[in-house]
């Protein structure tokens, strides 16, 4: 049995060490793009397991500065919040292998399938079910990336249990929200990405 006086100490323990572990496999993925992907995911994950957190108004940069702590600053991603740390942190990188095993759906990626088999191997309680949900959310906005014109939620549900095995069931009183939602918030995070881009050329510029 490992006993948490013999696990590395938390920095910020309001999220407990699940997040801390997600944080810690996000890492290792290579494409930074599902990196950023992740990120954000846990960012929402945070929020949920933390909730006393959305009573400040500045909330969602609080979750990302509080990412950028776990990770020691080694988490390379495409923050929406300029990343400010104490001292600059020295990382070089491990070599990363490159996995060969098949993705059995690729319009949802290698990453996202290795957090569903992650999560599916947590122990039943709450946060395992509150990850789970934002799970089954980030796999409709994936869907919706891949094919906009039709997406069929039950379809979602039945994938979602295939690649758990079984392990992850969503509450009967899970509903996904509407596809235009998951298309607004994409929307609204592509355009933040590039107002950010311009404002990088014009200093440059400059």
């Amino acid at each position: 049995m490992e006993y948490n006086t013999q696990r590395e100490k938390l920095k910020i323990t309001d999220y407990g060490r699940n997040v801390m572990k997600m944080i810690e496999y996000v890492k290792t993925i290579a494409d930074r793009a599902e990196r950023t992907q992740m990120a954000y995911l846990i960012v929402e994950t945070m929020a949920l397991v933390n909730p006393k957190i959305k009573e400040r108004t500045d909330y969602r940069h609080i979750l990302w500065d509080h990412l950028m702590l776990m990770s020691d600053y080694e988490l390379d991603v495409d923050s929406p919040y300029p990343v400010v740390r104490e001292e600059a942190v020295s990382f070089h990188p491990k070599h990363i292998d490159y996995s060969n095993s098949r993705i059995r759906y690729r319009h949802y990626g290698r990453a996202l399938e290795d957090m569903i088999r992650a999560v599916a191997e947590m122990p039943e309680g709450e946060e395992k079910s509150l990850l789970s949900q934002q799970i089954a959310h980030t796999m409709k906005r994936q869907y919706l990336q891949w094919n906009r014109d039709s997406v069929d939620d039950g379809l979602i549900r039945e994938q979602l249990d295939e690649l758990s095995g079984g392990r992850i069931t969503l509450p009967p009183d899970f509903q996904f929200r509407d596809s235009k939602i998951y298309l607004d918030a994409m929307a609204a995070v592509a355009a933040k990405k590039e107002a950010g881009e311009k404002k990088k050329k014009k200093k440059k510029k400059k």
